[in-house]
Order: C-alpha cells, then sequence, then structure tokens
C-alpha cells in the first residue's frame, strides 16, 4: 500500500468516525435541554453579539419567520432579551442574557459528560489511553484542514 492510499483511508475512516459521533451526541437529547435551533441561536448571540432577527436568520440561511419563532421561545424563558440599537432606536437587537449564557454552557457541559459516560462505560483503560493521544491529533488535524 503507498502513503497515499493510506492516508486516503484514515481520512475515510476519520470522517466517518467523527461525524458519526458527532451527529450522535446531537441527537441525544436531555429534558430541558436546549433545541438544535435554540442552541444555533444562542451561540451565534454568544459569538457576535446583539444583533437583529433578520441578521441571525440569514447566518442560519433559514426564514425570519423560523427565527422568530425560535427567539420568541428564547425570550419567553428569558435566554435572550430585546433591546433599542443605540445607533438606530427604530431598530430591535437581540441579545444572550445570563440565563442565555449559562443555558449554552450547561449544554456544553452536558454533552462533555454524555461523552464522559460513555467512555467511563465502555472502553478499556488501554482504549482510553488511545484516544487521549488521538485528542491532541484530531485538533491539530482540524487547524490544517
Amino acid at each position: 500500500m503507498s502513503e497515499e492510499l493510506d492516508a486516503r483511508e484514515i481520512a475515510t475512516a476519520l470522517l466517518a468516525g467523527v461525524g458519526a459521533l458527532l451527529r450522535r451526541v446531537r441527537q441525544v437529547r436531555v429534558e430541558g435541554e436546549l433545541a438544535m435551533p435554540e442552541r444555533v441561536a444562542l451561540s451565534h448571540l454568544d459569538r457576535i453579539g446583539p444583533t437583529t432577527s433578520a441578521e441571525l436568520a440569514r447566518q442560519e440561511q433559514i426564514t425570519a419567520q423560523a427565527m422568530g419563532a425560535t427567539l420568541g421561545g428564547l425570550r419567553a424563558r428569558g435566554l435572550v432579551e430585546r433591546g433599542a440599537d443605540p445607533r438606530d432606536g427604530r431598530r430591535v437587537l437581540l441579545a444572550l442574557t445570563d440565563a442565555g449564557r449559562q443555558a449554552l454552557a450547561d449544554k456544553r457541559s452536558s454533552r462533555t459528560e454524555q461523552v464522559a459516560q460513555a467512555l467511563a462505560d465502555g472502553f478499556t483503560p488501554r482504549e482510553l489511553e488511545q484516544l487521549a493521544v488521538a485528542a491532541p491529533l484530531l485538533d491539530r488535524l482540524a487547524q490544517r484542514i
């Protein structure tokens, strides 16, 4: 086998494995946890700061109505708040509340716990060592793409 073929086989296996892991982590939902559209909206607000509903919809490539429904639910739960744009009082900006930031942190923590539990329940100490060695390599691979 040539080096190129080996690299392609490894790439195929990595993409399949990492893709399956991500899909599964996203599919398994904990009661009371944020739904995917809610998580996405909160994550965007966390990253970019206050913005309009229309801008969030554009970034997510969904309709303004769909984003409005998601944001309405987040506002009702106190995770997002509305405020006037300081540069244009006619525009309404949406911003993450402290409770919204906490909900995101909790979500990230619950995912970590979910994966940690699966590791603890289904892997040998040797396999855990292998995964510990692979983790920084996967991060380095992500940086090189």
